[in-house]
């Protein structure tokens, strides 16, 4: 049984359709991260997930209960789903036990008192409870925000760009820590965020999403390598595109020169594609003769960032600043350009814009 099922999902404000027939499906224990710029939909999908948006229609099942149909929509607090949120939400007035406590007002003293005093050890602020969150750091507020979800005992967590207000070193901790607490508690999440960084440390698949659909998901590493589209593969990270012709079963002519295929091409003899080339994909050498030109380079510390003018197109590559592996340029040197093996990816002639 998934731990959520999202089935043609339309959402509206107003006239505009922000949601377009979109379908979503987590496993047990599993974390998608929605990914996308602004305005793309994540946080609405997020929002109709949790019962907080009203304007939609489609099906949505969490752990096989239906919460939303065409006969049926579940209010927030019957959802059973858990909400942690950028602005952590605590009440100022309340110490840290009776913020986490807030959401177990049903439930007998006893009892209350064994879920707070749990989940704070799970995240390891037991000794805080008596603490107010203005006595608290930025990350110790949002672990208190994630206890008190985790009280409630939910069949589905819900974070809402829940680390963009903490510095960049407790931020990939936190997620660490989270992580390994959804997982040790076998609990599934939908995670929305803005930064590719905390998507790729923090989720088991990555939703990328456009105008309200979502155009690709996958585990970080495939996106990266093997983008569907263009606007997936400028999204995961910096591109280079080379028109290329096939040759033959084996060949392709570009600009560059022939190119041997590591596989056999399926295309028609003649077809035109664009290839893409991610920055370490790419080699360069000092050549007196060479085509390119070294226009920019940049020091990136792990690597540095060299920007080459080649027959007057301009391509990025990442070299490594290892001692022995960095060829030492200069701007204005002449080289030539190889592009090292690797599996390609192509975008035929009209999809590309």
């Amino acid at each position: 049984m998934s731990a959520l099922v999202i089935n043609k999902l339309n959402c509206f404000y107003q006239e505009n359709k922000i949601l377009k027939e979109l379908d979503l499906e987590l496993e047990n224990n599993q974390i998608v991260c929605l990914l996308g710029e602004s305005g793309c939909g994540k946080t609405t999908l997020l929002r109709a997930v949790a019962g907080l948006q009203t304007e939609f229609t489609g099906d949505i099942s969490i752990n096989g209960r239906v919460v939303n149909s065409a006969k049926k929509n579940l209010t927030p607090e019957e959802r059973k789903v858990g909400l942690i949120f950028q602005d952590y939400a605590l009440f100022p007035h309340l110490n840290v036990f009776d913020n986490v406590a807030f959401s177990l007002h049903e439930f007998p003293k006893e009892e209350k008192q064994k879920r707070v005093n749990e989940v704070l050890a799970l995240v390891r602020l037991g000794e805080y409870a008596e603490r107010f969150p203005h006595q608290l750091s930025g990350g110790q507020q949002q672990r208190i925000a994630i206890a008190r979800a985790l009280a409630y005992q939910p069949d589905l967590m819900l974070l809402d760009e829940p680390f963009s207000n903490l510095d960049h070193h407790v931020r990939f901790q936190l997620i660490d820590e989270i992580r390994l607490l959804l997982k040790s508690r076998n609990m599934s999440a939908l995670f929305v965020t803005h930064s590719k960084e905390e998507g790729f440390a923090f989720a088991d698949k990555i939703a990328l999403m456009q105008a309200g659909k979502i155009v690709q998901i996958d585990d970080a590493q495939n996106l990266y390598r093997f983008p569907q589209s263009k606007y997936v593969a400028d999204f995961m990270g910096q591109s280079n595109y080379l028109p290329v012709r096939v040759l033959d079963n084996h060949c392709y002519y570009s600009e560059l020169g022939e190119i041997n295929s590591p596989n056999i091409i399926k295309y028609d003899k003649g077809t035109e594609l664009t290839l893409l080339l991610r920055p370490e994909q790419l080699a360069i050498n000092l050549d007196v003769n060479g085509k390119g030109v070294v226009e920019q380079i940049s020091y990136l510390g792990p690597y540095q960032q060299i920007t080459v003018s080649y027959l007057a197109k301009l391509y990025i590559i990442k070299q490594s600043t290892h001692v022995g592996a960095c060829m030492q340029f200069n701007e204005g040197d002449k080289v030539n350009m190889d592009i090292l093996c690797h599996d390609f990816v192509f975008f035929e002639k009209e999809k590309v814009s």
